[in-house]
């Protein structure tokens, strides 16, 4: 393992477990509109930089509800492999699919974070891969269950990752233009006091127009 190799579009795939809305009514650790900002802001930044991504639900039809459909909306025509094994990486098609990436680094967020991120965290470990866990876009039943389950992956060897540090180390460097708008958009629209402040920069200090649409970028 070589977690001191930064994530960059190439190395890595990103991994939603189990958006769906059953399990994001059991969510206590985090408000949940704030879990669902870092998980789109993630999502966006696995799209913006054309990064292999792997969606995946549990029961749909029989308790879990489908896909969050905003974050289906970013990866257009992708079907989420459905699972009934509350074990991601028990269930061969998903398996199959980390492997097709052809990549070591993991980036994974899940529903819930002592189960859904947790066990399928551990497998991949074991399996060899690195793992990144994203701790503010998964959520748990309760703050002590997310904490627990957090320390636990750590233990065994995955990283703790937020949404925003995995868009920045993606970018890593704002000379790279080509990817510069879209990521700005990002910052200004998922980011709180850092896209205010970019826009306050733009605006009051550099001129620019206020920005007007294109905050789905």
């Amino acid at each position: 393992m070589n977690y001191t190799e930064l994530l960059n579009p190439q190395n890595s795939a990103v991994i939603f477990i189990d958006f769906q809305p059953q399990m994001t009514f059991g969510v206590a650790n985090i408000d949940r509109q704030t879990l669902f900002n870092n998980v789109i802001l993630l999502a966006k930044a696995a799209r913006i930089f054309k990064v292999p991504t792997i969606l995946t639900t549990v029961e749909t039809k029989s308790f879990s509800g489908n896909m969050w459909p905003q974050l289906l909306d970013i990866f257009p025509g992708q079907e989420p492999i459905e699972r009934s094994s509350m074990n991601s990486w028990e269930d061969a098609a998903f398996v199959a699919a980390v492997k097709a990436t052809g990549r070591k680094k993991l980036v994974m967020a899940a529903l819930w974070t002592e189960v859904c991120l947790a066990f399928p965290a551990l497998g991949a470990l074991k399996a060899g891969y690195d793992v990144y866990a994203v701790e503010d876009a998964s959520g748990g039943t309760t703050l002590t269950a997310h904490n627990a389950a957090m320390r636990r992956v750590e233990q065994a060897g995955a990283v703790p990752v937020t949404s925003l540090q995995v868009l920045l180390e993606y970018q890593r460097d704002w000379a790279h233009k080509e990817t510069y708008n879209d990521v700005i958009a990002v910052v200004k629209e998922h980011c709180g006091a850092y896209g205010q402040g970019v826009e306050y920069a733009y605006t009051m200090v550099h001129g620019a127009p206020p920005s007007r649409g294109g905050a789905g970028h």
